[in-house]
């Protein structure tokens, strides 16, 4: 043993042979002070439940005290090792082996010696409410952490790292675990499901447009915080399908956000223009005043919900711009109840990667994320590889590129038509998957595109 690796035992030695036993003072609140912060160390040294309670919120680097910082990280690597707290004699080791690895410097021996001290003799009285509180002071230290971090990439310019730390230290402390009581909540899921039945509580669903989905789906429309898919192959008519599903959502008293990736916001009004009125495409300027007609009757129901509609470029809008757009609506008091992206597979990462397939991946679980945070129903399209697109019927295994869209979405139905069906002005909807609902079967239905009419009736079950 070295000389101060000796010195340092025999301090310690000497400072626990003097330990006293401090008895417990009634629980007195705490600020997240000096005073709390040694509370929470003395804690993470000493009680295994503690740490059993606090797992993953309490990190070295929201103690102010550096020496308290450089403790609570060698007990917590300890406990996260064994389950259990050090022993003294183990606690006096530990610090010797971190002295020895020169992970605690020279100069802070002393200070280590006598923080040890003072945490080995300290109250450990009002556990539960210092746990209770834990979260908000993780939350407030990495914010406090965050926002000094931020001078620096302020300087620099790097704005993407400001919002991303900040974004950090908001989540710290938000992922607690909430217990649900299955048999204790019966009574409560029986009295809903009574008032369901009774009509009291109306589904939650955002309707689809079309009544006989509607009627098929678990939430009696798209499902909020769901990610909900149209798939087919090339001109198929999956944009129509949004753009009619957005506007019978806005005429049922539905806010909706659409944005569109591919072509202009200018095109895709147009073609709102022509759901609405029922006109073909092409011929919007031969009678504009039936036009203006139809759709001022519908902005003018007091019935009605908002319809915006944002255009980004293909390939750089990202989830993270989707939920700074959300946010920028919450702020002026617009809650939106769907968002129809045109469509998913021109977005972007928040964080590009040389894999496409892990590009594709973020995207979606990205947006559902948001979808599951705001509690809005999303809605968008995929394309069918060249086998669906050549199938009779486009099955799960059908999408293209990457089959982690079928795995991650709530709801995928394919459209489909025959040449035949396509001169007869009809298609079959096949309920591809399902994560609410039974799928696997088919409703078939009469179109008119020309008039962006994505389903003037339904034929049956095909």
């Amino acid at each position: 043993m070295s000389a101060t690796e000796e010195s340092l035992a025999q301090d310690i030695g000497a400072m626990l042979s003097g330990q006293q036993s401090v008895a417990p003072d009634p629980v007195q609140p705490f600020e997240f002070d000096a005073a709390f912060q040694t509370k929470i160390a003395a804690l993470s040294l000493r009680d295994a439940t503690f740490n059993e309670r606090v797992d993953g919120l309490v990190s070295p680097e929201h103690f102010e005290n550096v020496t308290e910082a450089t403790l609570v990280n060698i007990a917590q690597k300890y406990f996260a090792k064994y389950r259990q707290c050090p022993d003294n004699t183990v606690l006096v080791k530990l610090v010797k082996d971190e002295v020895a690895a020169n992970r605690i410097r020279s100069d802070m021996k002393a200070e280590v010696v006598s923080k040890l001290s003072q945490l080995i003799k300290a109250d450990l009285s009002g556990r539960d409410y210092v746990v209770d509180q834990v979260s908000a002071f993780a939350q407030h230290q990495a914010l406090g952490n965050a926002i000094m971090k931020s001078v620096d990439y302020l300087e620099k310019r790097d704005f993407s790292a400001i919002e991303a730390s900040i974004k950090k230290a908001l989540t710290v402390g938000a992922m607690t675990a909430t217990e649900y009581d299955f048999f204790a909540e019966i009574g409560s899921r029986t009295a809903i499901r009574c008032d369901q039945r009774d009509g009291k509580i109306q589904p939650s669903g955002v309707t689809t447009g079309i009544k006989a989905i509607d009627e098929l789906l678990y939430h009696k429309g798209w499902g909020r915080s769901e990610l909900s898919i149209w798939m087919g192959g090339a001109k198929t008519g999956k944009t129509t399908a949004l753009i009619n599903s957005a506007i019978y959502a806005v005429a049922a008293g539905f806010n909706v956000l659409y944005v569109t990736l591919e072509v202009s916001k200018e095109i895709m009004a147009a073609r709102a223009d022509a759901a609405i009125s029922k006109t073909m495409f092409g011929e919007l300027q031969i009678h504009p005043e039936n036009v203006e007609q139809a759709v001022v009757a519908l902005g003018g129901s007091q019935t009605r919900g908002d319809f915006k509609i944002h255009e980004f470029p293909s390939g750089s809008w990202t989830p993270r711009e989707l939920r700074r757009l959300i946010q920028h609506y919450k702020a002026k008091g617009v809650m939106f109840d769907a968002v129809y992206i045109d469509y998913l597979d021109i977005m972007a990462p928040d964080m590009r990667m040389n894999d496409e397939i892990a590009n594709s991946k973020n995207v979606w679980v990205g947006v559902r994320a948001v979808a599951q945070e705001e509690g809005f129903a999303v809605i968008s399209a995929t394309q069918t590889n060249r086998d669906g697109f050549k199938a009779d019927v486009a099955k799960a295994e059908h999408v293209a590129e990457d089959f982690n869209k079928i795995r991650i979405a709530d709801l995928v139905i394919s459209i489909n038509k025959t040449e035949e069906e396509q001169q007869n002005e009809e298609a079959r909807l096949y309920f591809a998957a399902s994560r609410n609902q039974a799928g696997g079967f088919t409703i078939k239905i009469k179109q008119d595109l020309a008039r962006m009419q994505f389903c003037l009736a339904v034929l049956g079950a095909a």
